[in-house]
């Protein structure tokens, strides 16, 4: 089985139709979506309707929660747009979706961690940096999971670690936004330095999990003057650069 995997996708819709060109054009057996799909300036009400049309797995990230939750005045910028433009159908939609699936005994899927929506599990936010977990952080992280794939999102940084029990842990990083800042646990930025949409293959050869971590190009600067016309500079940057400044 080869699996697409795409993450935090965030309204960013010629994004992801650029990396569903790319991945029909290598082929694959099924796709799996790990959330934050909608919350941002760009094209939230498309982007879900794109989404629901599609025979995916999908999951809810942190923000899908956030949307659904939220209230004026409680809502941030990105969050408040989105619910704005999102209809009953869509809403619907969003809150039937899980923050993690088992998707088979061999295959997990999450958001951020197994037993959060919102922590970092390949990465580590120190009082002054971002750093790389180590292997004892992401082997807690882990939690009671015994699947030898494990998928995760959220932080929209690319990577894969392989745990002490030969779990390989995949993050595919963010097809919509390349660049963010956050205030939790501590003021931090992250920043992938460059545009391209990014994704996941991963399959399984000769019995061991394998994946290929790509990036994409696509009209960014399209998305980045949407996104500066909608009073977002700070996702102009973004979208435009991969940088936060």
């Amino acid at each position: 089985m080869r699996i697409a995997v795409v993450s935090d996708i965030h309204g960013n819709l010629p994004a992801l139709e650029a990396v569903v060109r790319d991945f029909t054009r290598r082929g694959v057996d099924t796709v799996m979506n790990l959330g934050d799909s909608v919350s941002g300036p760009l094209l939230p009400l498309e982007t879900a309707q794109f989404l629901m049309g599609q025979d995916w797995v999908h999951l809810a990230g942190n923000h899908e929660r956030q949307v659904l939750t939220g209230a004026p005045g409680q809502w941030n910028a990105s969050d408040e747009f989105a619910h704005s433009q999102l209809g009953s159908r869509e809403l619907a939609w969003m809150a039937s979706l899980k923050p993690n699936v088992p998707f088979n005994r061999d295959v997990f899927l999450c958001h951020a961690t197994p037993n959060s929506d919102v922590e970092y599990f390949l990465e580590t936010v120190e009082a002054t940096h971002v750093r790389k977990a180590n292997l004892r952080e992401v082997d807690a992280r882990m939690g009671s999971v015994h699947a030898s794939l494990v998928l995760c999102g959220h932080t929209h940084v690319a990577g894969s670690v392989r745990t002490s029990t030969g779990q390989l842990v995949v993050n595919p990083g963010s097809v919509g936004l390349q660049a963010y800042d956050d205030t939790g646990p501590h003021p931090h930025v992250i920043e992938t330095g460059s545009p391209d949409a990014r994704y996941a293959i991963v399959e399984k050869i000769a019995g061991s999990w394998v994946s290929n971590l790509i990036t994409v190009p696509y009209a960014h600067m399209t998305m980045a003057k949407l996104a500066h016309d909608r009073k977002r500079d700070d996702w102009a940057r973004a979208l435009s650069t991969g940088y936060v400044s």
